[in-house]
């Protein structure tokens, strides 16, 4: 069986995408492994912070709010959050 050279064997990248489904099509079916000689590095610097607390809650008791929380249609974090919001304003 003949290999393919790895140029021809992928697409070539486009400079510009009509738009972001273009963009995603494309990636979704690509890899940018594949495309490594275009790339340039970047520094990046981004500050950690959290705003959540979190809080244990018994194994049972977690189990009745995700339930709770898959018959509203909500995550378990929002209902929580909705019931302690409820209890506190009230």
């Amino acid at each position: 069986m003949e290999k393919n050279n790895e140029a021809s064997a992928k697409d070539i990248l486009p400079e510009n995408f009509d738009s972001f489904e273009a963009f995603w099509d494309f990636w979704d079916t690509h890899s940018s492994a594949d495309y490594e000689e275009f790339m340039e590095p970047v520094e990046v610097e981004f500050l950690l912070s959290s705003r959540k607390v979190y809080c244990a809650i018994a194994k049972d008791l977690f189990a009745q709010v995700k339930t709770q929380a898959r018959l509203q249609g909500v995550s378990s974090e929002t209902l929580i959050n909705l019931w302690l919001k409820e209890k506190v304003s009230g």
